[in-house]
């Protein structure tokens, strides 16, 4: 995704998710950071890996250890992010008091849409194969990381997708399937290897499993406790990720 389309889709849709990096660059630490900015912990680390994510270098570092067990800082990258920022919020203060003025703001608010689905990854399509009604579309995410998606041969030429296009793909938390990372892959799923980064456990429910894959690139799963227990998987520990190319939809830039 251009630096651009990252940039201006967080400012008109979630503002306050970009605009942490400025909190982060501030305060030196996620927990500090999320307190300034307004938000929970969760909702500021859920922001960070998004971003991380779509800019695909990422723009968040970890800092280990030192004074207080270590905190967070902006990459060289997250800092030249952060200069366009806020370099652009005087360019959108401009284009919204224009836009006041002839009621468009109304026609962006009903035209832009939010989805539910935790896992967004970023991708061109390098291959589109066929399959009857159905097209195999497959998707570059980073230089090492390839995954295929079905959709109908309808939305291929809805969303007009060729060999270039870039694409962001959307995974629900809930079609991600956790196994051991010695299992034996199911054919013709996407199959990617990673380790447990975090688990939060609920009252009554699946538990979040948030999943590192080795190009740095976060993943979200909600897994059964017993599941977990069963296959002996704990943080730290190698698992990998298995989900149906049907399971994954497809979005393109308005």
């Amino acid at each position: 995704m251009a630096l651009s389309t990252l940039l201006s889709q967080h400012i008109v849709r979630r503002p306050q998710r970009i605009a942490l990096l400025h909190h982060v660059a501030e305060q030196g630490s996620i927990t500090r950071a999320a307190k300034s900015a307004g938000l929970s912990y969760k909702a500021a680390w859920d922001a960070i890996e998004e971003l991380n994510n779509l800019a695909q270098t990422p723009l968040v570092e970890r800092v280990v250890g030192g004074k207080g067990g270590g905190g967070a800082r902006l990459s060289s990258e997250g800092e030249r992010v952060l200069r366009l920022y806020q370099r652009l919020q005087a360019l959108q203060a401009q284009v919204l008091e224009a836009a006041e003025d002839t009621g468009d703001l109304d026609l962006l608010g009903r035209l832009m849409m939010r989805t539910s689905a935790r896992n967004q990854l970023h991708g061109k399509v390098v291959a589109i194969a066929v399959q009857g009604r159905n097209d195999l579309i497959r998707l570059q995410v980073t230089d090492d990381l390839i995954i295929e998606a079905q959709i109908t041969h309808d939305s291929t030429q809805r969303l007009e997708l060729q060999i270039g296009t870039e694409v962001v793909a959307l995974i629900k938390a809930g079609w991600l399937e956790v196994l051991d990372a010695d299992s034996t892959a199911t054919p013709g799923n996407n199959c990617l290897k990673g380790i447990i980064e975090k688990i939060l456990d609920a009252d009554d429910g699946p538990s979040e499993v948030r999943i590192t894959l080795p190009n740095g690139l976060m993943l979200c799963a909600l897994t059964e406790p017993a599941h977990l227990k069963s296959l002996g998987l704990a943080i730290g520990k190698s698992v990998r990720v298995e989900f149906s190319p049907s399971n994954i939809l497809l979005g393109t830039p308005l």
